[in-house]
């Protein structure tokens, strides 16, 4: 009797090859041994760790390398009829393994050689992303024989932050990137790549990228050439030292999800990078198939692409493979991508925090010893999985292999529980020279809640009792130190921690000075910071309203001084608060000497926070502005201003409200999907740079910072006599924000001017004899600047084009 014609059922024997050595594929064949279609893993060559797993994996010892010695083990897998080859490693990918087994019909999770070049050429990688418009630093790429250009353009200090990142090009086992502090140690790590061949041929081109500050998130995400699933973000610890200190290392621990990586920002990294990255490699022609592995920077503007891997991590996927729920089967996962339908799959995730805690060698990641036996205790406490990275059998003994020996990993339902299980299986292993941190996951962890008590603690009461944790001030300062130092200037050497801070104003080179000083705050801008959960941009707006009232009265700002006030101190949001006050100093070019932080429980309500800056400039005595000549007929030239900056927020939230809007809705006022939080909280525009030279040069009578009071309040602070101005609202187009608030507040253009800055964040003074002069200088200097009105006689502000303005 005939059946009816039905698809063929999928194999349920699966053979999988697993290239690699270390604790990623130990991992990875843990996981895949789970899924109940897989019969077989091969782990070619593997570790003392998967040689003891038994069961379904073995170890595989086939020679194999860059065509053509993957004959050998396509031999093999030819023989054993293999279903799934999953290369663990870049350099496989890099080498061309997926073309090698296509050509022979068996699939492979990893991108062609093409695709895996986004590893392998940073430059490539670079270009790529500045192509498609996907966020990233800025930078430039030479070549071997461009070395003389190289140090041309680091000397000529491209970026606004003042400080470059030095990327070998090529393949170098994740150790190519320098970070220089200064523009010397930066030529000297230049050098160290193309002239002295640190990292040998991946030296041949060098990527000179700026300097970017913020949190680090890894993302590890599945992609077919058209779906692509990130897995939760990870933090990795790179610096063998606890606090991120000393050398760059292939990893130190992980932990996951990352807290930094809340919704938005996820969103954000899918929408913004990860899905413009898979359209874009297919629309070049290389559609890309398997894991991609994305390193963001979460910088004030948003998180930006630091590099791309083409594999999964080592140790991030440690930690993720815990997360994988029971119900989610990796073999069928990785069949899906390659067949490209992963959008037929779902991955499952536990609830909860993984964590992996890197055992390495000591002396790594230098010079390391091998073969040194180890003892690993059988009975772990439940919950703690070992990956063996570094590691071989000798007669019947664990011994040591490699620099990074041992990944021990455990989850748990917080974050704190997984890091302490995953320590306690730390203490069940030991060998001579066992060298590890103590401190992974230390910025999360600061800032968890501890339980509340109504009564007191039976050793007596501490400050951490009453609600203030000393430790957690401790660990800001660790923290936040990088970014701080990255704002040195001539003058400030001082380290923050101290009681204060100090500067040495003969370094300025000032012949006549006069110092000057301004306070300010952000106002309830930080409402919608706090509500929209974004806290990377106030910081820049704390130290703009300071320092662009000092540039007003012609001084350079030399230092700045933060208060941070709160209830209870969360860690990451004030370290994202701080590191935003020193990108501020950095395009302020002032130094961050100091600051308080008050951590007050009862004077604030759960999460909020406010800020306070101080900031000290200097001028010589014969620049100092306003100057006495400005009269009648000197002209009055605008300079844009980057959004509402941080005045006036009370009415904006009001309005915003009364419209339905939410912060995570799309801004009505922006062509494409920005958010209404991230158009709210664009940083307050700082004008230093920019106005400087025209100071130097004498081009300037005078100047306006437009803050709260709009037109109508502050220009008329420039004049002490009987002087006034005429402003013409017709020579600029209003900006769509404010036509949006005007019509939807139903806010009259009197009180629009008197209000808010409506698109002038500057008003300068010249004389009409050196308005094209001064122009000039504002365009040099990365400003347009145009004519917005005159000085006239009588006392206050004139308006041409109010009856029109926002129509």
């Amino acid at each position: 009797m005939s059946e009816i014609t039905s698809f063929p059922p999928p194999p349920t024997a699966l053979s999988i090859l697993l290239l690699g050595s270390g604790g990623r594929e130990h991992a990875l064949a843990y996981k895949l041994a789970q899924s109940k279609r897989v019969s077989k893993i091969y782990v070619c060559p593997g570790n003392g760790g998967t040689a003891l797993m038994g069961g379904k994996v073995s170890n595989l010892s086939i020679p194999w390398g860059p065509p053509p010695s993957f004959s050998p083990i396509i031999e093999f897998a030819q023989k054993e009829n293999i279903d799934l080859v999953v290369p663990g490693p870049e350099q496989p990918l890099v080498d061309g393994v997926e073309g090698a087994f296509k050509k022979i019909g068996i699939p492979v999770f990893g991108p062609s050689p093409a695709a895996a070049m986004l590893e392998g050429s940073k430059s490539l990688s670079k270009e790529f992303m500045f192509r498609h418009n996907i966020p990233t630093a800025q930078f430039r790429s030479f070549t071997s024989n461009q070395y003389s250009q190289a140090v041309g353009y680091i000397q000529s200090n491209p970026f606004s932050s003042g400080r470059c990142v030095i990327k070998a090009s090529g393949l170098a086992a994740g150790k190519g990137v320098l970070i220089p502090e200064t523009n010397e140690e930066a030529l000297e790590a230049l050098k160290s790549v193309m002239v002295d061949r640190e990292f040998g041929d991946a030296g041949d081109e060098v990527v000179v990228e700026e300097y970017l500050t913020g949190p680090e998130i890894s993302v590890l995400a599945f992609s077919d050439g058209y779906t692509i699933i990130p897995m939760p973000a990870a933090q990795d610890h790179k610096r063998i030292g606890e606090g991120d200190s000393g050398p760059n290392t292939g990893g130190m621990g992980a932990y996951a999800p990352a807290p930094v990586a809340t919704k938005e920002v996820m969103e954000r990294v899918v929408k913004e990078s990860l899905e413009s990255t898979i359209k874009g490699m297919r629309e070049d022609g290389y559609p890309f198939v398997g894991m991609l592995f994305t390193g963001f920077m979460l910088t004030p503007d948003g998180p930006k692409v630091l590099e791309y891997n083409v594999r999964f991590g080592d140790p991030e996927t440690q930690a993720l493979m815990l997360l994988l729920d029971d119900e989610t089967d990796l073999a069928e996962v990785m069949l899906a991508a390659v067949e490209r339908r992963l959008d037929s799959v779902k991955l499952g995730y536990r609830d909860g925090y993984a964590v992996s805690v890197v055992l390495a060698s000591e002396g790594y990641p230098g010079k390391y010893p091998k073969g040194v036996p180890m003892t690993i205790n059988p009975d772990m406490p439940t919950g703690v999985h070992v990956f063996h990275a570094g590691t071989a059998i000798k007669d019947d003994t664990g011994v040591t292999d490699g620099g990074r020996v041992l990944a021990v990993c455990a989850s748990g339902s917080t974050l704190r529980e997984a890091v302490d299980l995953a320590y306690a299986g730390v203490d069940q292993i030991s060998w001579k020279g066992k060298t590890y941190r103590r401190d992974i996951a230390y910025r999360a962890l600061s800032s968890e809640p501890t339980p509340s008590s109504q009564s007191a603690p039976s050793g007596g009461l501490t400050y951490a009792a009453a609600g203030v944790s000393i430790t957690a001030g401790n660990d800001l300062v660790e923290a936040i130190k990088p970014v701080v130092k990255a704002t040195r200037r001539p003058g400030a050497d001082s380290n923050i921690g101290g009681f204060g801070g100090a500067f040495d104003l003969a370094a300025c080179g000032y012949e006549d000075p006069i110092l000057v000083s301004g306070t300010d705050g952000v106002g309830t801008k930080l409402r919608v910071a706090l509500d929209y959960g974004k806290h990377s941009t106030v910081g820049i707006d704390l130290v703009a309203m300071s320092v662009n009232d000092l540039i007003v009265q012609g001084a350079e700002p030399l230092y700045f001084l933060d208060y941070y006030a709160c209830s209870k101190l969360d860690v990451p949001v004030a370290t994202d608060v701080i590191t935003g006050i020193a990108e501020g100093c950095l395009q302020a070019g002032c130094a961050l000497i100091g600051g308080e932080t008050a951590e007050m429980p009862g004077m604030y309500h759960t999460d909020d926070y406010d800020l306070a800056g101080f900031a000290v400039g200097v001028v010589e005595r014969r620049q100092l502005l306003p100057s006495n000549d400005i009269r009648e007929s000197d002209v009055l030239i605008a300079l844009s201003s980057s959004g509402p900056h941080s005045n006036g927020y009370s009415l904006i939230r009001k309005i915003v409200s009364l419209s339905g809007l939410s912060l995570t809705d799309n801004a009505p006022w922006v062509r494409g999907s920005q958010k209404v939080g991230d158009a709210l909280l664009e940083p307050t525009k700082i004008y230093i740079k920019s106005l400087l030279p025209g100071i130097k040069k004498g081009l300037f009578k005078g100047m306006s910072h437009i803050t709260g009071g709009g037109f109508t309040e502050n220009i008329p602070r420039i004049f002490d006599g009987d002087l006034g101005v005429e402003l013409d609202l017709d020579s600029y187009n209003l900006p769509e924000i404010w036509k949006w608030l005007m019509k939807t507040g139903q806010v009259e253009a009197k009180e629009m001017v008197r209000t808010f800055n409506c698109g002038v964040g500057m008003v300068i003074v010249v004389d009409k004899s050196k308005v094209d002069e001064a122009l000039s200088s504002l365009r040099e200097n990365g400003e347009e600047g145009w004519v917005i009105g005159r000085v006239v006689a009588g006392k206050g502000v004139r308006y041409t084009g109010l009856e029109r303005f926002g129509q």
